[in-house]
């Protein structure tokens, strides 16, 4: 399954300052004359675009059930760019953008990266074509907003919902929350659960219990992976939510604007969360080979049973709570911290914190535009589900029913049993799960509705999918958390739920002297607090943690968090605002 990563944590490279020296020119002209995309692209030349694309976790050719769709419908093969599977950091995206030509199909954060694009020339001026994108246009206000100052429109929004900005735009589950193998946290009797460090001899009771998974191999509480870090480490970054924090570059900030301070001061939940780290690795409870394996080697242990905590329900759950495993009542669920208050973010009024866009040099920029177009579409939607919720294509996966959609029997094999299925050839053969979208970004929430079904994309809150979804698994979750029937349900009857109002801010861009102080310092930052974690002794620990603060300091971190503590702050007045306007 496709990660929700892009939502949870990942800080959009920075821009080098010297990568836009080679480039020049608006991408624009004066003289926009409209240019229809209404055709059938299926008859077009065949046609390669790289994508380049700032949240995938796959770097190649787009194959699978997803690349055929593309290929029937538009005639064309994605190349996926992936920084992420390059090396992370921002050395792909430096290295194209010093070349002129950052791909046909552009993926980025907005403001600061989005900015630099259209001001470098890289990112083409889609005006001529957005009067024929209809699906798009829908969302014109956002569309508007987004590219508010700009000479034309270069930047389409994503994860797009008519929800409103107070409301939680996660579902029946949290973005965020302490997921474990209920199965084993009930063998150890459903111990209480105080706060984030009580977790931990819960976990090395289940670990000591079941010490080896069921393909023979070791089983650990927790299992670690790089390729996401950015200003930090990102899975770091993760315990702080449980308590409704987030980070703003070096600002560590609560969603409900009343704490703002920086990551490394030594009371911050991230601090907090490496300590978390250091006292379970020294209880034997982290994957030994967490400091060298990538996200997809990680997320096979959890389709294994060999890790035992999820800070994600899209990660654990996602690869483990297959049918067949939960009618053993074998599975990840959420359990009951008492101190939680977990951050979950409202539905973004003009989108997230990534755009979509047309690359200056793009071959076929009109295909490109009705592909954006198609993205947010009702098929489109469906078809380029980025998170375990997505219901896939129509005819394939799911069909009109008489009491609304419902799964056919091939869909409910590769959407509840980890997607192994295999397809038949008309939908170009192999399994689901590999044949999916690699974008790992959407148009539109999957929770809005579904104008063909009045039902939201997310078949987990279809009619049909909660009739069949009570399991053992699922009925002594319900049992022992007073009857709650999802995990939103329980976190909101308990007011464990802090939902930051969707605001889609953009942070300011960064001038060139903070962005080399920034890229500077977060370097340090990722690399004492890998050490930190697996530290020898508390001593060497402190020691590190000292080190990285004096070293910090003197790259210019102070400089650096007071621009994002101010950011962190017009954030939250921005959150204000969309509350009184839309709340």
């Amino acid at each position: 399954m496709r990660s929700r990563k892009a939502i949870a944590m990942l800080a959009a490279p920075l821009l080098g300052v010297l990568s836009l020296a080679a480039c020049t020119g608006s991408g624009t002209s004066d003289d926009v004359e409209a240019v229809s995309i209404d055709q059938d692209w299926s008859k077009a030349e065949p046609l390669t675009v790289d994508v380049f694309d700032g949240v995938a976790n796959y770097n190649g050719i787009q194959g699978g059930w997803f690349g055929k769709i593309v290929k029937d419908k538009f005639n064309i093969e994605l190349n996926i760019l992936s920084p992420n599977v390059s090396g992370g950091g921002d050395t792909l995206y430096n290295t194209r953008v010093a070349s002129g030509e950052l791909g046909d199909l552009i993926i980025v954060g907005k403001g600061k990266q989005a900015d630099e694009l259209v001001e470098g020339g890289l990112m083409l001026d889609a005006s001529p074509y957005y009067e024929s994108m209809k699906n798009v246009s829908g969302y014109d206000t956002a569309v508007q907003h987004l590219n508010e100052g700009k000479d034309g429109v270069y930047a389409f929004p994503t994860m797009m919902s008519s929800i409103k900005p107070t409301e939680t735009s996660d579902g029946v589950e949290p973005t965020f929350g302490p997921y474990l193998r209920w199965d084993y946290y009930a063998d150890a009797g459903y111990p209480e659960i105080g706060t984030l460090e009580d977790l931990l001899p819960v976990l090395k009771e289940m670990q000591d219990a079941h010490p080896k998974a069921d393909n023979g191999k070791p089983t650990y509480a927790m299992s670690l992976f790089k390729d996401w870090d950015g200003n930090v480490m990102t899975m770091a970054g993760q315990p702080p939510a449980l308590y409704g924090y987030e980070h703003m570059g070096f600002a560590e900030s609560k969603a409900d604007g009343s704490d703002d301070h920086g990551v490394l001061d030594s009371g911050s939940q991230y601090v907090r969360a490496l300590k978390f780290y250091y006292e379970a690795n020294q209880m034997g409870l982290v994957d030994p080979e967490s400091t060298t394996q990538n996200y997809d080697t990680m997320f096979a242990k959890y389709q294994s049973g060999q890790v035992l905590l999820s800070w994600w329900p899209w990660l654990g759950a996602a690869a483990y709570n297959t049918e067949e495993n939960m009618a053993k009542g074998k599975g990840f669920q959420i359990v009951p911290m008492q101190d939680q208050k977990i951050l979950s973010r409202g539905a973004d009024v003009y989108g997230s914190g990534l755009v979509f866009g047309i690359g200056s040099k793009a071959e076929d920029p009109a295909r490109m535009a009705a592909f954006i177009d198609w993205l947010y579409s009702p098929e489109g939607v469906e078809s380029n589900s980025s998170d375990n919720a997505g219901a896939g294509p129509q005819g394939l996966t799911w069909e009109d029913g008489a009491d609304g959609p419902e799964m056919t029997e091939f869909g409910r094999k590769a959407l509840l049993e980890g997607g192994g299925e295999e397809l038949p050839a008309e939908w170009g053969g192999g399994t689901y799960k590999d044949g999916g979208s690699t974008l790992n970004m959407s148009g539109v929430l999957q929770n809005s509705e579904d104008p063909r079904t009045g039902y939201p994309y997310n078949y987990k809150f279809w009619p049909s999918y909660q009739k069949t979804a009570v399991n053992p698994l699922t009925e002594d979750w319900s049992k022992k958390m007073g009857g709650a029937k999802t995990p939103m349900e329980y976190l909101q009857s308990k007011d464990q739920l802090l939902v930051a109002p969707g605001a889609s801010f953009t942070t300011p861009t960064d001038s060139s002297e903070i962005e080399t102080l920034r890229n500077q310092v977060k370097a340090t930052i990722v690399e004492h607090s890998w050490k930190m974690a697996f530290a020898k002794d508390e001593a060497e620990f402190d020691a590190l943690l000292a080190e990285m603060q004096e070293t910090a300091n003197g790259l210019g971190y102070e400089k650096v968090l007071e621009v994002d503590l101010a950011s962190a702050k017009s954030q939250n007045e921005a959150r204000e605002a969309v509350a009184n306007e839309f709340g």
